[in-house]
């Protein structure tokens, strides 16, 4: 995700088109500004989300997370986790967050947004600087590591290359319940993930980007859900416009047109699959 956001959204009509709600999987709520945060989280019902889950970046996001979802209520659903793209942690931060993980097992809705460095790394790359990814293999195994003893979803960030190494980890601690957010990836990726159960979600550059349609087109449908990864501003129709969780009715809309089925039964199958894998 970014941090960055333009000042405007478009009104709440335009995305509610359907009595049936759906769930933002994967939003940073803690990242927008507290009146953002205050405007989202009373929002929410009018937008037709009935849930959000509000993915953590390190200990004082997690902090802010669990915070937002004893302020605002049941609908902020918080996860706890070091989000990849940033210096790593020192040993004495990380034993740090796993502990306060531990006091706070029955407050996280998932472990996450953990994962792999994809970006950093080929941005270090390609300015000429060495790279070691052993480290950051070393944390997210931690993760999977907890997410397995707690029995906990895992929401992950890994892109491409990323994945395979990732669904290494998963299929050796036995995880089940896996949501690689904002995916991109081969076929051959995508068919490793599908086969072991693994969920993916769209943002809604599927309105626009047709890697993502591609993908969209071809994954198993009751493997898929939606998210915003607010503040995380898009582009297309969407440009200049502040990201919030209504917008992932787009994405179900845009969903429903690729699979060919209405927008109402989609929704159904969205909800379903998110409600079913976090347990709501």
């Amino acid at each position: 995700m970014a941090s960055g956001t333009a000042s405007t959204s478009l009104p709440l009509e335009t995305y509610d088109r359907a009595d049936i709600p759906l769930i933002d999987t994967h939003i940073h709520l803690d990242s927008y500004s507290l009146a953002d945060q205050e405007s989202i989280a009373s929002a929410l019902a009018m937008g037709n989300v009935q849930y959000i889950i509000t993915v953590s970046m390190n200990l004082p996001s997690c902090k802010r997370n669990l915070e937002l979802s004893r302020i605002y209520g049941d609908s902020i659903k918080p996860a706890f986790g070091y989000h990849p793209e940033q210096p790593l942690p020192s040993p004495d931060e990380t034993e740090e967050l796993l502990r306060w993980m531990e006091n706070h097992v029955q407050d996280m809705v998932a472990v996450g947004e953990v994962g792999l460095p994809y970006y950093a790394r080929l941005e270090a790359e390609s300015a000429g600087h060495s790279w070691d990814n052993a480290p950051y293999i070393e944390l997210l195994e931690r993760f999977v590591a907890f997410a397995k003893k707690h029995d906990k979803p895992i929401i992950l960030h890994a892109v491409y290359e990323d994945a395979d190494t990732a669904c290494d980890l998963l299929e050796a601690y036995g995880i089940a319940r896996a949501h690689f957010h904002w995916f991109k990836g081969s076929r051959d990726t995508l068919d490793r993930m599908a086969a072991s159960g693994y969920h993916i979600s769209f943002t809604p550059d599927i309105l626009y980007e047709e890697e993502i349609r591609d993908i969209a087109r071809m994954y198993p449908p009751q493997l898929v859900m939606t998210e915003t990864d607010g503040p995380w501003p898009f582009e297309g129709p969407l440009q200049g416009q502040t990201t919030r969780p209504e917008m992932t009715a787009l994405a179900a809309a845009a969903w429903a047109e690729l699979q060919g089925i209405s927008e109402q039964e989609a929704r159904r199958q969205l909800y379903r699959n998110a409600a079913r894998l976090y347990g709501l």
